[in-house]
């Protein structure tokens, strides 16, 4: 009988500019280093396939793999990419990376799974991310409302919280401005879902610096991966 003690996992992230992998045991903790590639442009399914098996060949053994994506997925199948490529639309990512690992594989949103390894479990809790692009998770308890898309939705001026608060717009406006529309979409969340906390990952998270109502708090970028054992707690 196999030792699930000795379970290692795969936690893949693909996101905008990079794609992240780590291997993780059965306690969700590192056994490797973190290692990282660009994404491949353009961002293509098996290309960044590619881009995932070269970076799990030096990871060495795990039984298992999870993956973040950066768009609505149900059942391992990748339903929207806005941010990505249109041939991800109805992808069967588990399936076809399962077929190349020859592991199992199960794929999750990207900031469903960074959720996943913030949270507490207790209340309301929600996660944004903020990175290339902008994403977005809820949890009731400790389960996941899945595929919650709050980046493509409306904020203010017409445009978007990917649109005011992405990567492109904090290029463009600054860091000043882009913590203070920060600060408005803070206020307008805890409106809408009446969260107990908020938690704010992603690259550019590094980049706040107003000062956070009290149930806000800034994770580290890597809870992302971290999250990939959550994925197997059937």
């Amino acid at each position: 009988m196999e030792n699930t003690q000795q379970i290692r996992t795969l936690s893949v992230d693909i996101g905008g500019s990079g794609v992240k992998v780590i291997v993780l045991d059965i306690t969700g903790n590192p056994l490797t280093q973190r290692s990282r590639l660009e994404t491949p442009q353009p961002a293509k399914p098996l290309s960044v396939i590619s881009a995932i098996a070269t970076l799990a060949s030096t990871q060495g053994e795990f039984d298992r793999v999870s993956v973040g994506f950066p768009g609505v997925v149900r059942n391992g199948v990748t339903q929207t990419a806005v941010n990505l490529d249109a041939d991800w639309i109805g992808f069967d990512l588990a399936g076809v990376l399962s077929q190349r690992l020859g592991k199992p594989v199960r794929v999750v949103n990207d900031a469903d799974m960074q959720g996943l390894g913030a949270i507490q479990g207790k209340g309301v809790e929600m996660v944004i991310t903020l990175g290339t692009w902008f994403g977005s998770a809820l949890f009731v308890d400790g389960r996941l409302v899945p595929n919650l898309e709050m980046g493509h939705h409306p904020f203010r001026k017409g445009e978007t919280y990917e649109q005011q608060l992405g990567r492109v717009a904090l290029e463009k406006v600054g860091n000043d401005k882009w913590n203070r529309r920060l600060l408005k979409a803070i206020a307008t969340l805890q409106h809408l879902f009446n969260y107990d906390y908020l938690y704010i990952g992603g690259g550019e998270a590094t980049r706040i610096k107003i000062q956070l109502p009290t149930n806000v708090k800034i994770i580290p970028n890597i809870t992302g991966l971290l999250g990939g054992i959550a994925l197997w707690r059937d």
